[in-house]
């Protein structure tokens, strides 16, 4: 294995925030297309349901080992070990996943729900070579295969969902380039620090399944707080309406994702300075990222403020005019959301999985506890179930954060 050059804090970050952003970006214009192209919000409501679907098992599928591989400091697994758990656990989501969908959810939606699961089990699958790459401070190899995956993605979903408006064709377009860029451009890089044959014994397999378990819990706790509100609003007011909510929502997640991009190059820096009790570096990292993320909320809520209804008209047209009302609240939860994903990430970095574990249960409970929101104030009610979830979730995560730093720094 050669020597590769490892890059700053800065270039990191610089390089992980242009990736992200471009593919977010390019995530977004494909749910505007859905609405462009389409005949109707149909598409957009059964594409959303897939994505709040398969958001319920992504906990599974992920098994937070991205967060848990980049903070491995103490080099417990391979590359390749993380590779094959992955193919373990993507395998159980999609098992999951077809069940569920089977079970509670009609028969129209089903082929794109479960295709869309496959397509996000692939991104996955990618991600471990993006994990390993951080690990060894090269982001430009991440902000670079995000980009590519972004725009061939848009393009190839903008081509076959404009030619035979088939939701399904289009999604197994934007697989089939996600496959070819973790192919060409992650593989060969990522080879550079080291074998990737995925393989691991059934005893790391298990030691890694039952230590993270707590988090995987706490992870799908969080996805059900959130999904559930989205599948309560079809239930009681159809497709359509979700079609609409989901359609207001999509620009102001720009929100949660960009704060992930804030604080998610940081992680390892986390791990390193808890290891080495550097109170100050660690301190200086924490205000950073809370900083960043407050910061960027306030701009963007200055922007729906100003910019909401004129930007939702021009990007989704005249159909979704009069539903700039949704934009506020959900300026606020996409803001609280990031921040609570920050809190959780800190605390498994710090490998305090049961305080994540306990946050997120809380924000589930309190999530359907307030469910009865939504018959009262429709769309808005699901934003107001989720930001009391968040909030409860951010408030238990904080105190437990708060309580074991001091006993650490002692």
């Amino acid at each position: 294995m050669s020597e590769v050059k490892q890059l700053s804090l800065k270039e990191n970050m610089l390089w992980n925030s242009f990736g992200s952003i471009v593919n977010l970006a390019c995530q977004w214009l494909i749910t505007i297309l859905i609405v462009r192209l389409g005949s109707g919000y149909e598409a957009s409501g059964v594409f959303s349901l897939a994505m709040s679907i398969y958001n319920i098992f992504a906990p599974i599928a992920q098994y937070r080992m991205y967060t848990y591989q980049v903070s491995d400091v103490e080099n417990e697994n391979t590359t390749g070990e993380y590779l094959a758990f992955r193919f373990f656990t993507c395998g159980v989501a999609l098992a999951l996943c077809t069940g569920y969908s089977l079970f509670t959810c009609e028969s129209g939606a089903i082929a794109a729900i479960l295709l869309y699961a496959v397509y996000k089990s692939i991104s996955l699958v990618v991600d471990v070579f993006h994990a390993c790459d951080q690990r060894h401070h090269r982001m430009d190899y991440i902000g670079k295969s995000l980009s590519f995956q972004g725009i061939l993605s848009l393009v190839a979903f903008t081509v076959v969902f404009g030619l035979c408006e088939s939701l399904e064709a289009a999604i197994v377009a934007m697989t089939v380039v996600v496959i070819l860029v973790g192919a060409v451009y992650d593989l060969p890089r990522t080879l550079q620090f080291g074998p990737l044959a995925p393989s691991i014994s059934f005893k790391k397999c298990l030691r890694l399944a039952l230590r993270c378990l707590p988090i995987v819990l706490a992870s799908i706790a969080a996805a059900s707080a959130s999904s559930i509100p989205r599948q309560y609003l079809v239930g009681v007011q159809g497709e359509a309406a979700l079609g609409i909510y989901a359609a207001a929502a999509a620009p102001v997640a720009l929100i949660q994702t960009g704060a992930s991009y804030i604080y998610n190059p940081l992680l390892g820096y986390f791990s390193e300075s808890f290891a080495a009790r550097d109170r100050k570096g660690f301190n200086a990292l924490l205000t950073k990222a809370t900083v960043g993320i407050v910061v960027l909320g306030l701009v963007c809520a200055i922007g729906v403020m100003v910019l909401g209804e004129p930007v939702l008209v021009l990007v989704y047209g005249k159909k979704m005019s009069g539903f700039s009302y949704l934009l506020p609240p959900l300026v606020a939860l996409a803001m609280l959301t990031g921040y609570m994903w920050f809190v959780n990430d800190l605390l498994m970095a710090i490998r305090n999985f049961r305080g994540a574990f306990v946050g997120n249960v809380a924000a589930l409970i309190s999530s359907l506890c307030a469910l009865p929101l939504i018959a009262l104030y429709s769309m808005d009610g699901v934003t107001y179930v989720c930001l009391i979830s968040a909030l409860c979730g951010i408030g238990f995560m904080a105190t437990v954060l708060v309580i074991q730093l001091k006993g650490y720094w002692k």
